[in-house]
């Protein structure tokens, strides 16, 4: 009988991996911000989220219309401390008991507050705030311990690819020297020890307008290329945006925060810019955050971080008709203000199924969806199992594995694999 256990063990415990890594695929947000005069109320924002099925969103403050409104939603917020509290956050505790009574303990629970982004890309702000962002972080995550909330609200703060000293090849990834003891390591040593994550803004589209006579455009939105060989670690990359993070991660492990976390908390592509800006154009974002999406709901990890799967928020919910800068700043949404897309992609693991949205040109079509493994088991008589594990890769292709166990006079097993594709079979 012991040789039964082990062989119901064996199999069990693969189809326990073999879920496991199909399930690695990652989660999909977005980016809701409000400079602009011409957004639908926050009301109206909430129902259009639910219409489109997205449960996760950023902001950039603690807006209480806002947070009113997604009260009771069902949707996971991230809410922010804008830089210019930083200074004062960080050198007095009870203003910063203050901000969360007032800021998050009076929506949370009703709002599902993740994690709370103190600051938005402090080490390039033109105010100088950087000498204050751990030390506000600090005094935040005190606050949160004294509601017992430390654990269910993570606190931590975007970078920017620019924090970095190095980013090409993936492998040299490192930060600016003048940052690394000042900040970036007792930051990390934070995030260490609260158990949180580092938040990252990456935009594969800033490097391609600046380099696209080296960059290939293909390699930037995720469509099919030959790829490019990091010469550092041989690891082969087939898209921008996971070179940029395998960058970040280098960065970290070379000051010895490799189990540190990351959460992709910006990153999007214009679907218009100024004539200079090139790449900007409605086609290349519809590419971008259409293949950016499949890529992380269907896909693991980097390259260099394969059992990590990509959490991402894209920006942005809408077009921002009051940001200032360049065109392309006004036009990142992916919708406009009537609540109108400003192209057709899909934003959710059931549209990705179903096959409801555009696809678009060179998506990677072979990943499969995660979440659609089925393990059926069946007690045939009182002497026979059968267990069955199949894998959809898409619409018309697949794999099942089936295991058949025989418990009568003398046991016995079989098992065998069957591949499908548009209605052909072969079976091992």
């Amino acid at each position: 009988m012991a040789s039964y256990g082990v062989v119901i063990f064996h199999f069990l415990f693969s189809i326990v991996l073999f879920s496991s890594i199909v399930d690695a695929a990652g989660l999909i947000g977005v980016n809701y911000g409000r400079v602009a005069n011409d957004l639908p109320t926050p009301d109206k924002v909430v129902e259009l989220l639910k219409t489109e099925g997205i449960d996760r969103v950023k902001l950039y403050d603690t807006n209480t219309e806002v947070l009113t409104a997604l009260a009771n939603s069902n949707i996971s917020v991230v809410v922010a401390l804008p830089n210019e509290l930083l200074s004062s956050i960080a050198a007095n505790q009870s203003f910063a008991d203050n901000w969360v009574q007032a800021n998050i303990l009076k929506h949370y629970p009703a709002t599902n507050i993740e994690a709370i982004a103190v600051g938005n890309e402090v080490f390039v702000d033109p105010n100088n705030t950087t000498m204050y962002l751990v030390p506000a972080m600090k005094h935040v995550y005190n606050s949160l311990a004294k509601c017992n909330l430390d654990s269910a609200i993570k606190i931590s703060s975007p970078v920017a690819l620019s924090d970095l000293q190095s980013s090409y090849p993936p492998s040299s990834g490192s930060f600016k020297s003048e940052l690394i003891q000042p900040v970036v390591k007792p930051m990390l040593d934070f995030l260490r020890q609260t158990g949180s994550y580092l938040m990252v803004n990456a935009y594969p589209f800033f490097a391609y307008s600046a380099h696209s006579d080296t960059i290939s455009l293909d390699y930037a939105l995720f469509r099919n290329n030959s790829g490019v060989v990091d010469s550092g670690n041989g690891l082969k990359y087939y898209s921008l945006l996971e070179a940029q993070l395998d960058a970040v991660f280098t960065a970290m492990s070379a000051l010895n925060y490799n189990d540190v976390k990351m959460v992709v908390t910006e990153t999007g592509w214009p679907s218009m810019g100024d004539e200079n800006e090139i790449g900007a154009g409605e086609e290349n974002a519809a590419a971008y955050n259409g293949n950016l999406v499949r890529r992380v709901l269907t896909g693991s990890g980097t390259p260099l971080r394969p059992q990590d799967p990509l959490n991402v928020y894209l920006f942005a919910l809408f077009n921002e008709n009051e940001k200032p800068g360049p065109r392309s700043g006004r036009n990142y949404g992916l919708f406009y203000p009537n609540e109108n897309k400003v192209y057709n992609i899909p934003l959710t693991q059931s549209e990705l199924q179903s096959g409801e949205s555009t696809p678009v040109s060179g998506g990677n079509k072979s990943q499969a969806p995660a979440s659609r493994v089925r393990v059926s088991v069946w007690l045939c008589d009182p002497n026979t199992l059968e267990v069955q594990v199949s894998y959809p890769f898409n619409s018309f292709s697949g794999v099942e594995i089936r295991l058949k166990l025989s418990f009568s006079e003398e046991f016995s097993w079989r098992w065998h694999v069957r591949f499908w594709f548009y209605g052909m079979f072969l079976y091992i």
